[in-house]
């Protein structure tokens, strides 16, 4: 399948991470914390981790912390659908295209449950038409925005001459937690909100999705998780997990033999500690665009290796750019995605 368009969205009000932790030191929350607790939270909210600031979308962010599982899930409702039309908007304009003219849309997210999905609530406020495919994949983690492209091209495989929208989008503040765990700590420290959009078809155009593969290493799968805790959800996070997908994003690259044709990695943000692991593990150069995306708006979980593509895409000369890029995604189960991205000749 070929890309047709891309577009990112965040909200509009970006955080500072020293702001998030003058937000945080005078919560309710941090009363709570154990006094190393809250020396771990201070020394990331003000050191460099490779963030400067996050994006949430929740409506009060004074009150973040004080909202109960029932608020944070009305909170995620009308924040992740509201994100993923706007990134929406943003991608049907750049391909042309009406929403009216969407004949697939296929949504990831793992930071909050609807029934019907994200993808109801989008459908209606974009105007698609209502017999268009709908599709919600949910509970993949961070790495779901590859699954969600695969599943995009089976679809188009089967009607290549449709369009379909995809969207990625994490309401990350709807699920943050804090107590002592420092799992729950980091994940408090690192995670942002966005959303990225994107328009596929069948139509040649200068970039193709191909050759998706998946792994899971469901031994691992209490490194990195979310669990119900008291009606919350709780991010279950091992000091491990850079190691790991460091681990999966090589066995990918290999069993795909990416670096027979040179291809470029663009990953997932994770963290910091994530893309030092996988640079140091496969012996490549820094993942310059995953960390400028880091930079902006911290870990935006499913979105964040789209949101990297769209960084390449928009700095690409055409003058000894990469032909062959290699998209990976990680996260939850344990597993890990990747696929090519392969710039057409043609064109």
């Amino acid at each position: 399948m070929y890309l047709q368009s891309i577009a990112s969205w965040f909200p509009e009000f970006p955080m500072p991470q020293r702001d998030g932790w003058e937000l945080f030191r005078h919560s309710s929350a941090a009363k709570r914390l154990q006094p190393r607790s809250m020396t771990l939270v201070e020394k990331i909210l003000t050191g460099d981790t490779g963030i400067d600031q996050r994006h949430f979308a929740i409506s009060d962010i004074e009150r973040i912390f004080d909202l109960d599982p029932g608020e944070l899930n009305r909170e995620f409702e009308v924040g992740a659908p509201d994100m993923a039309c706007r990134a929406a908007h943003i991608a049907l304009d750049r391909a042309r295209l009406q929403a009216s003219e969407v004949d697939a849309l296929f949504v990831c997210t793992c930071t909050g449950y609807l029934c019907p999905g994200v993808s109801s609530h989008v459908a209606e406020a974009l105007g698609i038409r209502s017999d268009a495919e709908l599709q919600d994949l949910v509970g993949l983690g961070c790495g779901a925005a590859i699954p969600m492209l695969r599943a995009a091209s089976h679809y188009l495989a089967v009607h290549p001459g449709h369009r379909v929208l995809t969207i990625a989008v994490e309401m990350c503040s709807a699920a943050f937690f804090v107590d002592d765990d420092p799992g729950a700590l980091v994940s408090l420290c690192l995670f942002g909100d966005g959303a990225s959009a994107s328009v596929w078809s069948g139509e040649t155009a200068d970039w193709q999705a191909h050759h998706f593969q998946s792994l899971h290493w469901p031994q691992e799968r209490e490194k990195i998780r979310f669990v119900n805790e008291g009606g919350r959800l709780k991010n279950q996070l091992h000091r491990t997990v850079p190691a790991l997908a460091a681990d999966a994003v090589q066995t990918l690259y290999q069993r795909d033999k990416m670096e027979d044709n040179g291809a470029r990695v663009l990953s997932h943000t994770g963290g910091r500690d994530v893309l030092e692991a996988i640079e140091k593990k496969m012996g490549i150069p820094p993942l310059e665009e995953s960390r400028r995306i880091l930079r902006k708006a911290g870990n935006v979980s499913s979105p964040s290796v789209l949101m990297a593509l769209e960084d390449y895409l928009s700095k690409a000369s055409g003058n000894g750019d990469a032909k062959t890029l290699g998209l990976t995604g990680f996260g939850a189960g344990f597993s890990a995605h990747s696929c090519q991205f392969q710039k057409n000749a043609d064109q």
